[in-house]
């Protein structure tokens, strides 16, 4: 079903916002035969597209380089490309040097030459067009990086890409269509051939300045972000997607549930090994041996996922609760930022939630890819002999869930089920979302997964100190940066103070992870609402005036709504250097 998810969602692009500067590049090859000029140009693209999606999956900030200095290489080759469809000359030219190595790289690449040169072209394009992508390519690349590298994960990247070589194909065929209705009729070979090479040159300018994510973003009404996430919803239960690292609505929200109560599988119970965890906190080393005859509930989180904090709640209350019956909850912490992996701030993050059930560090994922889980948060339900017999994966449905813990425990004890739930009154970020009026997605700061919903004039710098300027307005969902910021792949550091970060959003609560780039630092900020301090709408994070205090890598609850849900404009100043933000979550 994924695979089907990731073909739509690739066919999406056509529409976006970001894709428009490459489609000129498509379009020019519409005034050649295909098999020659559309076709090679169409699978250049969509190998470059997956190719690159995999190797991205390895991470490190040498493979970001590497692939900004393949954007600028694409940039110049379209750029000559475009040259090319103004000058015959200069196609002759350029290309006398591959027609002496014998490549035959399409000597009349701007007049109509052959299937190499084209291929060459679907390459550039597609490292143009790599990071124009929507929330289902953010899954199978975030998923990828956690599972590592496999077949399954080139599989969807190719059906990402073949969706959007279809959807393609449909445009640059139309168009061949009509070049050759004006060349026939109009005689306009010429002036066709040179309006192609000046919308090429137009959009290798449009990609280099960075409007194609800034100006055009702002202003297109075609959004597909919407549309992928309403078909990721629509995945049937206990599918199990490439990732659900990040919205409410993919991760926390959906309350998809795998398997019920069945026979499992008698291999289950090496999962219980834990086998590859770093460290234990609460406890010492688990096993199977230890958890030998016990029911036992897994459950997956990372101490800044606002899903899994409002879960945790319910599963120390379980913990406690059947403890004396048989129940060991064993919490597995897989990081999804880097921060997350010091284990200084997951003992704070422990002492702070309040959990007491052990805890096992799982900074490599060797846990999580034993159980090739997906999920943040995810629980797994083992009977007393060691198998999996339900798993659910998400928040909610807790009472579902305590009832088959309860089931178990009467299976190892002999006895009735034990009727009655945990009631749990959880504040602050711990408290249950109002998914009734929650329109805003979460949203990354840094550049590896954020979204085109960026507005600061310009567009999105990776890795360089910019001097940001906020918009005069910002639609809803759309974000801005202002003052001199570096965007990194995880998060955004504010280099100089009075920087400030704003978001439109929708949600009766607005959560931003947050930490210091000096660890200890402390640094001031203050938080308005349209302009105002939050009085009543303040977080658990910050005081009625909106001030407020960095103190650790961590979420900050920032606003709770009291009144009536409605657009609303967050800013947020930060007074001193050293802010790093990384994600925005709502609820």
């Amino acid at each position: 079903m994924f695979f089907v998810l990731s073909y739509l969602a690739g066919a999406l692009t056509i529409v976006s916002p970001c894709i428009l500067p490459v489609l000129p590049f498509v379009f020019a090859s519409g005034t050649r035969p295909f098999r020659r000029g559309g076709l090679p140009l169409l699978i250049g693209l969509a190998a470059t597209f997956a190719l690159v999606g995999s190797v991205a999956t390895l991470g490190g900030n040498w493979l970001t380089q590497a692939n900004e200095a393949g954007r600028w290489l694409a940039l110049s080759l379209l750029a000559l490309f475009g040259l090319m469809l103004l000058s015959s000359g200069l196609a002759e030219r350029a290309m006398q040097p591959l027609v002496r190595l014998g490549e035959k790289l399409a000597a009349k690449a701007g007049e109509g030459g052959g299937f190499a040169g084209s291929f060459v072209l679907g390459i550039a394009t597609g490292l143009l067009w790599a990071p124009c992508a929507g929330p289902v390519l953010g899954l199978i690349l975030t998923g990828a990086a956690l599972s590592g590298a496999n077949a399954r994960t080139v599989l969807l990247l190719l059906a990402y890409a073949a969706g959007a070589a279809t959807s393609l194909a449909v445009a640059l065929l139309a168009g061949s269509r009509v070049f050759t209705w004006l060349k026939r009729y109009l005689g306009a070979d010429r002036w066709v051939r040179r309006g192609l090479g000046v919308a090429v040159l137009l959009g290798v300018a449009i990609i280099a300045t960075g409007m194609d994510r800034g100006l055009l973003t702002r202003y297109s009404a075609a959004n597909t972000d919407a549309i992928e996430q309403w078909l990721i919803a629509r995945l049937p239960t206990g599918q199990a997607p490439a990732a659900m690292t990040g919205s409410g609505s993919m991760t926390g929200s959906t309350g998809m549930t795998g398997t019920g109560i069945g026979t499992g599988e008698p291999t289950d119970s090496d999962l219980l090994q834990f086998a590859g965890a770093v460290s234990w906190l609460n406890s010492a080393p688990l096993d199977a041996a230890a958890l030998k005859g016990k029911v036992v509930v897994v459950d997956f989180w990372t101490y800044s996922c606002i899903n899994c904090l409002r879960s945790i709640p319910y599963t120390e209350a379980w913990a406690r609760k059947y403890a004396d019956q048989g129940l060991v909850v064993i919490g597995v912490h897989s990081p999804e930022f880097a921060f997350e992996r010091d284990p200084d701030n997951v003992k704070r993050a422990i002492r702070d939630l309040g959990i007491t059930y052990p805890v096992a560090i799982d900074n490599d994922y060797a846990i999580w890819r034993a159980f090739q889980n997906q999920y943040w948060p995810a629980h797994y339900f083992f009977d007393a002999t060691g198998r999996i017999r339900y798993q659910h994966f998400g928040e909610g449905k807790y009472e579902q869930s305590e009832g088959v813990i309860q089931g178990l425990l009467a299976e190892r004890n002999g006895a009735k089920p034990a009727v009655g739930f945990v009631q749990v009154n959880a504040t602050g970020s711990q408290a249950a979302s109002d998914e009734t009026d929650l329109q805003s997605p979460e949203t990354y700061i840094g550049y590896r997964r954020t979204s085109d919903q960026f507005a600061s004039a310009g567009g999105l710098k990776p890795d360089e100190a910019v001097l940001y300027a906020a918009p005069g307005d910002l639609p809803l969902n759309d974000w801005a940066l202002a003052g001199n910021w570096t965007v990194k792949p995880e998060q955004a550091t504010l280099n100089e103070p009075s920087g400030r970060l704003l978001f439109k959003f929708h949600a009766r609560d607005l959560h931003l992870v947050l930490g210091p780039s000096v660890p200890g630092q402390a640094i001031r900020f203050r938080v308005t609402i349209d302009g105002a301090p939050p009085g009543e709408d303040r977080g658990a994070d910050i005081a009625a005036d909106g001030t407020g205090m960095i103190d650790g890598q961590r979420l900050y609850q920032l606003v709770r709504q009291s009144g009536a849900v409605r657009d609303r404009l967050f800013e947020i100043e930060f007074l001193d250097p050293g802010a790093q933000a990384y994600a925005f979550t709502f609820g």
